[in-house]
């Protein structure tokens, strides 16, 4: 089991020795977890959903599980970016690098929150994170649709927007892919698949201002995120390739069935 009861090393009863390493069960569960998270993040989002109770179930408080999580999911988002940056374009009139500016000290100031948020607190809020990925999940890009079909808004309400898709992305992250696709898609009149790449980048962003926070504090459990960014590398290779042959619709519905299933658990969890 790693050692996970605090968000500060602490030193051990056996004269400030090192803690014994995990055991291989845990490794296989954290690797295995990464796994199915970098694919689903490759498929469609939402690899939070299977990362963050893994880590709980090996005994993280649910900071550090989310801190960890962030950390051992990046490197695919950092190589999904990588792999489309070709395809990257202005949105809604606003450069590239000025949305990945804004969405950097957004994920700044959401890290920033994590930290500051007790642990027991952070319990009883994650359910609600998860329930709002879900519903974007759900509805993100229909209601997106529907709302340009009858609303029009501008770039300063992009600005806004991406600050706080930004702060979201380094506080919890969960379902942001989809929240920023159907913003992009609601304030630039932009569908969805032109939108892909520079998705990927503002989510690859937030992540590492994230993680530099979260490493910088010490909330990086990093016994179980090193098997658990290995597995996720594999798992986005993984995704990639089945990408190309699973329907779209079998996609989204498994995506949806364990964040589904996810959130439930973390409701009972908290309130049960």
């Amino acid at each position: 089991m790693p050692p996970a009861a605090s968000s500060r090393p602490r030193p051990s009863a056996s004269g400030g020795r090192p803690p014994p390493l995990p055991s291989p069960s845990t490794l296989a569960l954290a690797a295995s977890a990464g796994c199915l998270g970098g694919a689903m993040n490759a498929l469609a989002g939402g690899g939070t959903f299977a990362t963050l109770p893994a880590l709980i179930a090996l005994g993280l408080p649910a900071n550090l599980a989310n801190a960890t999580s962030n950390v051992a999911l990046l490197p695919g988002a950092a190589a999904s970016a990588a792999e489309f940056r070709d395809e990257l374009s202005p949105v809604g009139g606003i450069p590239v690098k000025a949305l990945a500016a804004i969405t950097f000290a957004g994920g700044l100031v959401g890290s920033v929150l994590l930290v500051l948020t007790p642990s027991k607190a952070f319990d009883f809020i994650i359910p609600w994170l998860l329930l709002l990925g879900f519903v974007v999940m759900l509805f993100g890009r229909s209601a997106a649709a529907w709302l340009h079909a009858r609303v029009t808004i501008g770039w300063k309400t992009l600005v806004v927007a991406q600050s706080l898709l930004g702060i979201y992305g380094g506080y919890f992250g969960g379902g942001v892919g989809l929240m920023t696709t159907a913003t992009y898609g609601l304030l630039a009149a932009a569908d969805p698949r032109s939108l892909f790449s520079v998705r990927t980048l503002m989510l690859a962003v937030a992540n590492l201002a994230a993680a530099l926070v979260f490493i910088a504090v010490g909330l990086v459990v990093w016994a179980v995120c090193l098997p658990m960014l290995l597995g996720s590398i594999a798992g986005g290779w993984l995704g990639a390739k089945l990408g190309k042959r699973l329907s779209h619709r079998l996609v989204r519905f498994w995506t949806l069935l364990v964040t589904a299933a996810t959130t439930a658990v973390f409701f009972v969890r908290a309130y049960g």
